[in-house]
């Protein structure tokens, strides 16, 4: 057994929404920049249904003014089984 990081995508989602309301954009706003159709991939990110991906995530960083790191909320007490 091994202690391993891992990403706790609810957080990650309270973090999305956290920066999205203090840089005052709307869900909208996002989803015009990001180009989306709808803004059904945002919903699950703030939900912590889903992860933006990583280019998605520079973007969100670039747009927030932060860092990728302050976006990821990230659990470090995660014990994971390894076999050899």
């Amino acid at each position: 057994m091994c202690n391993v990081p891992t990403i706790d995508m609810r957080g990650t989602g309270r973090n999305i929404v956290k920066l999205r309301q203090n840089a005052g954009f709307s869900v909208k706003d996002l989803q015009d920049i990001f180009g989306f159709a709808t803004p059904n991939a945002i919903y699950k990110w703030q939900k912590g249904m889903a992860m933006p991906t990583v280019d998605n995530l520079i973007i969100l960083a670039a747009i927030f003014g932060v860092t990728v790191d302050d976006i990821i909320a990230v659990n470090i007490c995660s014990t994971v089984g390894i076999s050899a």
